[in-house]
């Protein structure tokens, strides 16, 4: 279960402008960044990933939860508290390590904010809002939430779709699971692929039998992986 926040960062007027943050009981080995999904509609909370704190805690990492302004807010208000968000949670143990673990939209966030991480765990995430926007993923999700077209707005996609970006040069895992029928896992394959082609060595983890939000169940089987990437990533960054 987890317990309260030891602190919470408000880096705004808005009621979703803030940042729940969790210190270990020993020296911190980092700070992890954990961003939401839920296609961006308002109902969907930093509750979701509440669940990933204890573990993180045993760990010795501080966790910094982050919430946002998203649904009738629009891209500008996301992409603006996406920044200022991190900036909070960089400043809150500012010669850490910074990791970012995002899921679904918030794995869309944490790649486009990968530039100011040190690394990026991506869990199932929406990655191509163009292909998005057409397939009508999320039940029309990015429509509803762009409340414009590609075709219309193209400088708009190529800012907040990680596709349409140049892909990160940092540490990047990706993790999908191929039974995910929320977020297609064929855009993640084409994601990937873009990337290696383009140079980038992302890790990829495509686990068969892994629904979109058993994803970020804390007892799910691929997080002793994670753990174990992290840690050799750590080694990386201190050397």
């Amino acid at each position: 279960m987890t317990s309260e926040a030891d602190r919470i960062l408000r880096y705004g007027d808005h009621a979703d402008q803030w940042v729940e943050l969790w210190s270990p009981s020993g020296e911190s080995r980092g700070t992890v960044v954990l961003i939401h999904g839920g296609y961006w509609r308002a109902p969907f909370t930093a509750a979701l990933m509440r669940p990933l704190v204890p573990d993180f805690l045993e760990r010795g990492w501080t966790v910094a939860n982050m919430e946002y302004r998203r649904g009738l807010e629009g891209w500008n208000a996301t992409s603006e508290d996406l920044a200022t968000a991190m900036a909070t949670a960089r400043s809150a143990s500012p010669n850490e390590s910074l990791v970012v673990i995002g899921h679904s939209v918030g794995g869309q966030l944490a790649l486009v904010a990968a530039s100011e991480t040190d690394v990026v765990v991506a869990l199932a995430p929406v990655t191509d809002l163009t292909r998005g926007f057409r397939e009508g993923i999320g039940d029309g999700a990015v429509a509803e939430f762009f409340h414009t077209s590609p075709e219309e707005t193209p400088h708009l996609y190529d800012e907040a779709s990680p596709f349409d970006r140049d892909p990160p040069r940092g540490g990047v895992l990706v993790i999908h699971g191929s039974d995910d029928v929320r977020v297609p896992i064929e855009h993640t394959r084409d994601y990937v692929a873009r990337a290696r082609a383009a140079g980038v060595s992302l890790d990829f983890l495509e686990l068969p039998h892994l629904s979109h939000l058993d994803v970020i169940a804390p007892t799910a089987a691929h997080w002793p992986h994670v753990h174990s990437w992290l840690d050799q990533r750590l080694v990386g960054l201190s050397a």
